[in-house]
């Protein structure tokens, strides 16, 4: 039962389980080759993907689809890292 002096947001943001981290996986594309073509990859070979460079990215916890966003490289980072910006983000008040 909700309680009127303490909404659903603020019960949940109280609970401990807001601490336990998640990981995010950021998909940026799918492959699709054969068999033969699989068993004949080596160091080197560029595997093609399904999207291009400017297409959004898909933001995955487990198999649900969480969000979207572009690849950008980490503001300030001298070693190159990526980075996403959301520019789309699933309703997950109903749970993941």
């Amino acid at each position: 039962m909700a309680d009127p002096q303490n909404p659903p947001e603020t019960q949940a943001n109280s609970s401990p389980f807001v601490q336990v981290p998640i990981e995010i996986t950021i998909s940026v594309g799918r492959a699709r080759p054969t068999v033969k073509e699989l068993l004949q990859l080596s160091q080197d070979t560029v595997l093609p993907l399904d999207k291009r460079i400017e297409d959004p990215v898909e933001l995955y916890v487990g198999d649900k689809l969480i969000g979207r966003g572009q690849l950008e490289e980490l503001e300030g980072d001298s070693q190159g890292r990526l980075a996403v910006r959301l520019t789309e983000i699933a309703d997950l008040k109903s749970g993941l």
